[in-house]
């Protein structure tokens, strides 16, 4: 285990082009990030294709043992992984936020080495035998977001590297220093060249996304960049796991109960104060509960703290980038000026240093309202009234994106019905955007394609191969 200063050290380069760092909120400077360019992007590639084969020969076993090795290392610095992550990405140390995703890193590296992933007799009929197997890709490419950067990097290593391939990764440019930690860490169990992130820009991602050597790239991030890296992979028919853009809506059933959904609500919403892909962003409430869920919801709300998530009592911080910031500003505001009603928030301190935006909730609101037809990835649910359930199925089913939906209900079976009318990837009951390593992950419509975590997760980063005969 090294020390905070020690690992942020280790990860900061002696030479060559750098980047600062600052953290969203306080301005001050967290680290130098360098700055790779297009042939560090090739040499990469080139280590990972000349590690792979003997990684791969290794067996499954070998490299579950690996990767439960990796997952050790992670542990012994993970609170020096987690002060990283909140100073450069802003989420709280405590909460479901910065060592919630540092042990979520361990935990899906443990998950990803210990599911069984046996050859399927797909006929054995005296006649005909034949057998499924997964073979090696060779070389992902894995590219990353800044809102969980850690954690969704494990997402895509972990069964990549498991399955016997090697991994360039490419990390946002908002959050590279936590990616490099990461991977350091993660080096001090793995075969040399077999790991490598490439902190690079735009230019480095389209390289990696189109290079004849890349047999595979794994993406989570906007539906814009995902059909980028369609298009650009295409020469090459690449496969693709593209985990896009999402703008996940809740249904609260009248038979719900708004003091005990309250705090769910909020979470679902609110975890990593808005910025999460599978977060609830629409929020559907019966006329008979509306008043209700909001006064709960807004006590809920209420009582989070935000603030610098190096300070033991935050839960929430800032957003991480003054764009983003700017996109949830325009939508609240647009949502104001169209009369809906704020009950909480809404009115950022402009004297205030750092990307902070107040937990917001508006109720009252259009369904066509941009507040409510965009994604805003932040701090702020728009909350609809609705008098029949077939009218918030249609509201919920509108939109070109499906990546998460939830209902919640005190009948398990009326909500299970319901969720089955949902176009979404993952319909959740009484919850929203809980998401497991054994449990199988994915968007509908433009919320991306190709599934993660489980087995299904594994197979996903396999050459599917029929033995005949």
């Amino acid at each position: 285990m090294e020390t905070y200063d020690a690992l942020l050290a280790s990860i900061t380069p002696d030479t060559g082009e750098t980047r600062t760092i600052l953290d969203p909120a306080t301005g001050e400077p967290v680290g130098e990030a360098p700055v790779h360019s297009v042939e560090d992007l090739e040499a990469a590639i080139a280590a990972a294709a000349a590690a792979q084969p003997a990684w791969a020969a290794l067996g499954h076993d070998a490299r579950s043992a690996a990767l439960l090795k990796a997952a050790d290392a992670v542990e012994r610095s993970a609170e020096e992984l987690a002060r990283l992550l909140s100073r450069e990405q802003g989420k709280p140390l405590n909460g479901p936020n910065a060592r919630f995703e540092v042990g979520a890193c361990a935990a899906w590296l443990r998950v990803a080495a210990g599911t069984p992933l046996e050859a399927e007799v797909v006929v054995d009929d005296g006649e005909t035998r034949a057998e499924l197997h997964y073979r090696p890709i060779g070389v992902v490419g894995a590219i990353g977001p800044w809102n969980w950067p850690m954690m969704i990097t494990v997402w895509q290593i972990a069964p990549a590297l498991r399955m016997g391939n090697a991994v360039v990764v490419k990390p946002s440019e908002y959050t590279p220093l936590s990616v490099l930690a990461l991977a350091k860490v993660l080096n001090e169990e793995l075969p040399e060249g077999l790991l490598t992130v490439v902190s690079g820009g735009r230019d480095v991602g389209a390289r990696l996304a189109g290079h004849p050597a890349i047999g595979k790239v794994m993406f989570t991030g906007s539906t814009a960049t995902g059909k980028a890296i369609i298009r650009s992979s295409s020469d090459t028919v690449k496969r693709l796991t593209l985990e896009l853009g999402g703008n996940d809506a809740g249904i609260v059933l009248p038979d719900a109960d708004p003091k005990a959904i309250a705090e769910g609500l909020f979470w679902g919403a609110f975890i990593n104060t808005g910025q999460t892909c599978a977060a609830l962003k629409r929020l559907y409430v019966h006329d008979s509960l509306y008043e209700a869920v909001c006064e709960e919801l807004t006590s809920v709300a209420a009582a989070m703290p935000m603030g610098n998530g190096l300070d033991e009592n935050n839960v929430l911080g800032p957003l991480q980038n003054r764009q983003q910031y700017e996109i949830v500003a325009r939508l609240v505001d647009a949502a104001r000026n169209s009369g809906a009603r704020i009950l909480l928030g809404g009115n950022p301190d402009p004297d205030q240093p750092g990307h902070f935006y107040p937990a917001t909730l508006v109720a009252e609101i259009d369904n066509n309202n941009p507040l409510v037809a965009e994604e805003q990835f932040g701090p702020a649910l728009p909350i609809i009234r609705y008098s029949d359930v077939d009218e918030a199925v249609t509201m919920a089913n509108a939109l070109d994106v499906g990546l998460g939906a939830s209902v919640w209900s005190s009948d398990p079976a009326r909500a299970r019905e319901i969720a089955a009318r949902l176009e979404a990837g993952t319909v959740w009951i009484n919850k929203h955007g809980a998401v497991d390593p054994r449990v199988p992950f994915g968007g509908a419509k433009q919320s991306g394609y190709g599934l993660e975590f489980g087995v299904e997760g594994l197979k996903a980063l396999g050459v599917p191969q029929v033995i005949n005969g």
